[in-house]
């Protein structure tokens, strides 16, 4: 599993669907995954810690895994099927007398609620092996930092 933070949220040029884009901690692999319009709206008031005044769905199950003295540990994308061109989440959980739990949940909600609990989000490198977009041009970048270091190496 490798560490993800989400980079951002866009949308998709050709059928106008959310893209919430998951980043490496390299920064030079990048998960983009379509979600839905009430999803990425979730994501966003996460991302902008905005206010609602009244709870949504993420923030009520929020309150609900805070009220059970539980805790999210991760979210982990764990599953990509091609087919359907669907990703796989879980949320795993610590309850409150130490016992790990894992719930299925679409990445979007996980991720929602990552957001909203501090969580550190994760995905398969399998599932990255397979869907990730990679920065080529930064990758390219690192490569020639270093080996300008290996050439001022001395034994």
């Amino acid at each position: 599993m490798v560490e993800m933070k989400v980079r951002g949220l866009a949308v998709d040029a050709s059928t106008r669907q959310p893209v919430v884009i998951l980043m490496d901690p390299s920064e030079t692999r990048f998960l983009p995954i379509w979600i839905g319009v009430f999803e990425a709206e979730a994501i966003l008031l996460a991302l902008e810690d905005i206010k609602v005044p009244r709870p949504a769905t993420h923030d009520l199950l929020k309150a609900v895994v805070e009220a059970l003295g539980a805790e999210l540990e991760r979210v982990a994308v764990h599953a990509f099927e091609k087919e359907t061109a669907t990703y796989f989440a879980r949320l795993e959980l610590r309850d409150a007398q130490g016992k790990a739990l894992s719930v299925d949940a679409r990445p979007s909600d996980s991720i929602a609620l990552a957001l909203r609990l501090g969580a550190e989000i994760f995905v398969a490198e399998s599932v990255l092996a397979e869907n990730a977009v990679r920065d080529t041009a930064k990758i390219d970048k690192q490569l020639d930092e270093f080996k300008r270091f290996l050439a001022d190496v001395k034994p």
